[in-house]
């Protein structure tokens, strides 16, 4: 028998069984996962912004962005600018003088999500988070680590828009 007329044969025997099944979706990749804690919604860090630096972990490639943080919300200046994320809710909780902060943002019209978990101490930043973007037949997601140092509220304010 030709070896095609025999592959054919054993595709219709095994899909006539059930016993292959196929799959088209992609395996998830979790949001960076924050610790655990007392967090609260109480705005402690209104009115202040940070321009940040750091690397994308898996390529190596840089990262330059603005935060913001104003009336209980946060934005990233690089977010808005890519995707409109608009200004999300931010919780934060104090540790040994550390104000920690997490703030999940959304896109409104596209499948990406970013968190956000960050330590500010005094006028420096460190922030760690993931950017996953999750399509049906793709998951990708960047992580990020960076660092910054306080800049001019007002100036971050007009600069975004």
């Amino acid at each position: 028998m030709p070896q095609i007329i025999q592959v054919a044969a054993i595709a219709v025997a095994t899909l006539g069984t059930g016993a292959a099944t196929m799959t088209v979706m992609n395996e998830d990749i979790p949001d960076l996962k924050v610790p655990e804690g007392a967090w609260v919604a109480d705005g402690a860090l209104d009115g202040r912004a940070f321009e940040v630096y750091g690397h994308d972990v898996n390529s190596g490639a840089v990262l330059e962005d603005e935060i913001i943080f104003r009336d209980g919300t946060f934005q990233s200046v690089d977010c808005q600018n890519y995707c409109d994320f608009g200004w999300s809710g931010y919780q934060t909780k104090e540790i040994d003088g550390v104000i920690h902060f997490t703030a999940t943002t959304v896109c409104p019209d596209a499948p990406h999500t970013v968190v956000f978990y960050g330590q500010v101490e005094g006028d420096a930043v460190t922030i760690q988070g993931t950017w996953t973007t999750r399509r049906w037949y793709r998951t990708n997601q960047i992580v990020m680590e960076v660092a910054g140092t306080a800049t001019d509220f007002d100036t971050a304010i007009a600069a975004s828009g």
